[in-house]
């Protein structure tokens, strides 16, 4: 029977929906995936890759791609609109003043920098080695260590979805299974780290004391609950969760516009690339209308709280649709490479996040396990590891997390510029690499100025 829409979208949501609550279901009820706080996006996406790929269902991976890209851009849109979110009796947003704030965000961003310069090269002279032993891979391939890892899926998948037009084949979905093995070791490495880093701060031989609510990670009946958020608009008007949502739409559909625009007077090269980062430039549309709400005294219609569960629904979906979106047979052509170049990362990235996180002066494990589970995933997998160490999120290090992106401006942007400098500028790969090689050295230099790399703490 013909039905009178098309319900392929539709359908593939509620995919990518069905295998959440499977997912939220088994990490209820079975103790392995509590004891490594793996989240259900991640659980759900795995049973369901299985599931879709064995029963007999026709699937457009594109789709789930498109729901990849989006979602993650959207997750860009509602952080730039939490910045200026009101406080509803002021209109103004409450920053707590706290000590070392700024600190913590120059080392965060230092250590974001110098370890996304060191995942490049790793993945880089990998590539050389694999093709002298005679297995050719796309000269970009290396940079997918840190795509994956440290930008996540969502920039994985934009900057993949682009080198394909460049003659990369199949390099959104290999983007997207570098970003699936980053998330492996942000929480099968990542939750011992913690443990390990509680002990050897406190010294008493104890692990962390997770409660019953992250474990099984949801509220018990008649439990105290956390707040969404409040409502700013009256139902008897528009909803206010649509009216966030509508602010979330409307500063999409001026992002896609801008980059349009934007990309006018340039080459297709340059156009096609651009498109890769259409996610700042949707951070950028999003601070701007933030900003231009405060200068007429409305910015207290952004409720923090409600566009906070936007950026985190969207990372949810966003994790799930990125696991649906990968191709077995992909994996398998391309298995060592991708198993050599990501355990080879993960190494790399781990032993300096323990390294630098050691020698800091305050703070070290909150700070180390921030980064560590942002380094190999997103900032929700290192926020949900900074909750093993500090429950109620008390330390600064949880608002040294909201602006971290600013500390690691200044090197990530140049950086994603750099991995693409073989299309935009012709540049070898051995060029690139001496590029990031000082990059890691200028790191190194400001910590060492700074006085963020001293003598080992624990």
């Amino acid at each position: 029977m013909q039905t009178p829409f098309s319900f392929d979208l539709v359908i593939s949501f509620g995919l990518l929906s069905l295998f959440l609550l499977v997912g939220f279901a088994a990490r209820a009820k079975i103790s392995f995936f509590q004891k490594y706080l793996i989240p259900s996006c991640m659980i759900g996406g795995f049973i369901g890759l299985a599931v879709l790929n064995i029963a007999p269902v026709s699937l457009n991976i594109e789709q789930f791609e498109a729901f990849t890209y989006h979602f993650f851009i959207i997750s860009f849109i509602s952080i730039g609109l939490t910045a200026f979110a009101g406080n509803e009796n002021t209109g103004k947003k409450t920053v707590p003043t706290v000590r070392g704030v700024t600190r913590g965000v120059i080392w965060g961003g230092v250590i974001e920098g110098i370890t996304l310069a060191a995942q490049a090269l790793v993945g880089c002279t990998l590539v050389f080695i694999f093709a002298f032993f005679g297995t050719e891979l796309f000269p970009t391939f290396g940079f997918f260590a840190p795509l994956g890892f440290m930008q996540g899926p969502g920039q994985a998948l934009s900057f993949g979805k682009v080198w394909e037009g460049f003659g990369f084949e199949n390099a959104a979905t290999i983007g997207l299974i570098f970003a699936s093995m980053g998330f492996l070791f942000a929480f099968f490495v990542g939750v011992p780290l913690v443990n390990w880093g509680i002990r050897k701060a406190r010294g008493d031989g104890e692990k962390a004391d997770i409660s019953e609510i992250v474990l099984k990670g949801f509220y018990p009946k008649n439990s105290v609950r956390e707040s969404t958020g409040n409502q700013t608009t009256h139902s008897a008007n528009v909803d206010s969760l649509a009216f966030q949502a509508a602010l979330v739409g409307m500063t999409y559909l001026l992002t896609i516009g801008f980059v349009k625009v934007l990309n006018a007077p340039f080459s297709d090269t340059v156009s096609k690339l651009n498109w890769g980062f259409t996610f700042f430039h949707g951070l950028l549309i999003a601070l701007f209308i933030g900003w231009l709400m405060k200068k007429f005294g409305i910015n207290y219609l952004i409720d923090e709280g409600t566009q906070k569960r936007i950026t985190g629904w969207s990372i949810d979906f966003l994790i799930i649709a990125t696991i649906f979106a990968i191709k077995p047979a992909i994996v398998v052509k391309f298995i060592v490479p991708i198993l050599v170049i990501s355990l080879a990362t993960g190494i790399i990235t781990t032993v300096m996040l323990v390294y630098f996180g050691r020698r800091l002066p305050e703070y070290n494990v909150e700070r180390m396990v921030l980064l560590y589970g942002t380094c190999t995933g997103t900032l929700s997998s290192g926020l949900l590891l900074l909750r093993i160490v500090d429950p109620k999120l008390d330390s600064p290090v949880a608002i040294e997390a909201g602006i971290l992106a600013l500390g690691a401006m200044p090197f990530v942007l140049p950086s994603m510029v750099l991995i693409n400098a073989k299309f935009l500028f012709g540049w070898e790969i051995w060029h690139i690499m001496a590029v990031f090689a000082g990059i890691l050295l200028i790191g190194l230099i400001i910590l060492k100025v700074t006085h963020l790399w001293s003598k080992p703490r624990f």
